[in-house]
């Protein structure tokens, strides 16, 4: 009976202490848990709201959420953590909080207790009523501020911790430099010593054993690194996908099947993308080759890709990028981060928060989600597609795929593709020559094969290059047509021959015909010397006999042409389509 009479003249006394709340000198919380996930943190208020009064959810930060009873003055806080604690209501671990622990408030739905408010000092009112005077009880004298936690109180605080909590405490001392072990959960002496060091060098007993409020200035000392990133639980329902999502420094931007792009809202370059559409596992792996076209994806790093999921890593001088997606029951649904290049331990710090709390619910992208408007041959659902450094062109020589090119096509590539699609290795460079040799990665079925040809043609006869003159954006070569001027460079030079024609700079390293369909060179890039300008119908081949001595070399056996008949044009082009390459520099 005495038990049930303190509860209820006790809760009286707080309730009347917490709507009285005036000013925010001395306002404290009794924190009774926290949270990684909002909606748990929701679940447990609700369950907390069912049988006490004052319950409130405040964000901590760095994708935490805390459960607080309040606001209450210091002496009611420690009476409510007393009685509470005896009564087994609340958890052992339960401590004070001041308001300075907590950013913003997300419950009550639209309560702001952090603002200007905290409680007053009870007074006796008098009613509207005549004679009628109500006495609310005087405040307790002021009892001395009770020490955090004992040793032994710490102790049993700590025993109350799950195996995750445990394994988490030892992530926050290896973070900081103090633990260099297993995270196994296991408190023995190695990380007995690291707590001691840590509270060493925090100003506090180093005994070993942490109290409640050390464990969470910890966290937040590993959390302080996302201050303003306001990690936040986004529930997008048109993508049907729930997660962590750094609102500090994205924002909604649009949804493009099969994306929703959170774009940068700061100075600082970061993307987030949910990746959300219906499909089955051509549909994912269409995802995955389309998902290395963009720009966000850089060509190095990692990749995996399973039956059912795969991850890409990206990363250059710029930027880092992670990608997962999964197939599950006929929906796919994934995330991308792109993160600036060295800032790595709060982009992994954030990677984390997303990975531990990606959630799938009900639902996927709609296919029609975009804007018709926005049509580009260069983006896909409004994201860049990568584009190669510069582009030339290229030559088919055997039957097994080998390319003879120019050295500025290669030049300081992190990926050379033939055709746009298919990689291939640098085999050889000669840059006296200005000849580079490449072999495809895979094998290779040409259309047509060039046969070159032992000397030169008639001085004034007819030639032509065939080259990918945009750079690939007309999908196919083109015939630049002129005359053959000399069989010697301006120098004298045996291995060159001189061209009167115009071609574009993504001509370079075609092949150059003669009249009957033989290819007698290799065409140069314009020479980048300012002090020399040369006419723009002045340009240069490498001749045949120069490329037939590097192939040998190589062990590449070429066809030798035969004296022919001249082509009509029509039917040189068709000719030449089939062994010009697109060479790209990536």
């Amino acid at each position: 009976m005495l038990r049930t009479l303190l509860s209820l003249i006790f809760s009286i006394t707080i309730s009347i202490s917490a709507v009285s709340a005036q000013s925010t000198e001395d306002t404290v919380w009794v924190q009774l848990e926290a949270q990684p996930s909002l909606t748990v943190a929701q679940d447990r208020i609700r369950g907390y709201a069912a049988t006490m009064q004052d319950v409130n959810g405040f964000s901590l930060g760095g994708g935490w959420y805390a459960v607080a009873l309040g606001p209450y003055v210091r002496e009611d806080a420690e009476r409510v953590l007393q009685v509470y604690r005896a009564e087994g209501v609340i958890p052992i671990d339960s401590y004070i909080a001041v308001s300075a622990d907590y950013r913003s408030q997300f419950w009550p739905v639209g309560a702001n207790l952090l603002d200007g408010v905290a409680p007053a000092a009870p007074q006796i009112t008098q009613d509207t009523q005549p004679d009628a005077v109500v006495v609310v009880e005087e405040p307790a004298p002021q009892e001395p501020e009770v020490p955090d936690e004992t040793v032994r109180e710490a102790r049993s605080s700590e025993a109350a911790l799950s195996r995750e909590q445990k394994m988490q405490l030892q992530v926050y001392l290896q973070w900081g430099g103090y633990y260099n072990s297993g995270i196994d959960g296991a408190f023995g002496r190695g990380t007995r010593n690291s707590m001691a060091n840590w509270q060493a060098d925090n100003g506090f007993d180093p005994t070993g054993v942490l109290t409640t409020r050390q464990r969470d200035t910890l966290r937040g000392q590993y959390f302080a690194v996302l201050e303003g990133m306001d990690l936040r639980l986004v529930s997008d329902l048109d993508a049907g996908i729930e997660m962590q999502i750094p609102t500090g420094v994205v924002r909604k931007a649009a949804s493009e099947y099969p994306f929703v792009r959170f774009e940068a809202s700061s100075d600082l370059p970061a993307t987030v993308l949910l990746i959300s559409q219906a499909g089955d596992q051509n549909t994912l792996f269409g995802l995955y080759d389309i998902m290395q076209t963009l720009e966000v994806v850089p060509l190095n790093g990692p990749r995996e890709r399973k039956k059912s999921s795969f991850t890409l890593v990206g990363e250059n001088a710029d930027i880092i990028s992670y990608t997962q997606a999964a197939l599950e029951d006929g929906e796919i649904k994934g995330f991308t981060l792109v993160w600036p290049a060295g800032d790595e331990e709060r982009r992994t710090r954030i990677l984390n928060e997303m990975k531990a709390s990606f959630t799938r619910i009900d639902g996927t992208l709609d296919p029609a989600a975009g804007d018709d408007d926005a049509q580009s041959i260069d983006l896909i659902a409004g994201l860049q597609v990568r584009k190669p450094r510069l582009s030339r062109s290229g030559f088919f020589v055997d039957t097994r795929g080998h390319v003879v090119t120019t050295v500025e096509a290669v030049a300081a590539c992190e990926k050379v593709t033939l055709e746009g699609e298919y990689e291939a290795n640098v085999t050889l460079i000669d840059e006296a020559l200005g000849i580079a040799i490449l072999s495809p990665k895979a094998a290779l079925a040409p259309m047509g094969v060039a046969s070159l040809r032992s000397g030169a043609p008639r001085l004034k006869s007819e030639v032509a290059v065939s080259g990918y003159s945009y750079e690939g954006a007309l999908g196919a070569p083109t015939m630049t047509f002129g005359q053959l001027s000399d069989v010697r460079g301006l120098g004298g030079e045996q291995e060159l021959t001189r061209l009167a024609l115009a071609p574009q700079p993504g001509d370079a390293g075609g092949p150059v015909f003669d009249a009957a369909g033989s290819v007698f060179g290799m065409l140069l890039p314009r020479a980048t010397d300012t002090a020399q300008q040369l006419p723009s119908e002045v340009n240069f081949a490498v001749n045949a006999d120069a490329i037939r001595t590097l192939l040998v070399q190589e062990g590449i056996a070429t066809g030798t042409a035969d004296t022919g008949t001249t082509l009509a044009p029509e039917d040189l082009t068709k000719m030449a389509s089939g062994m010009t390459v697109l060479v790209s520099c990536w």
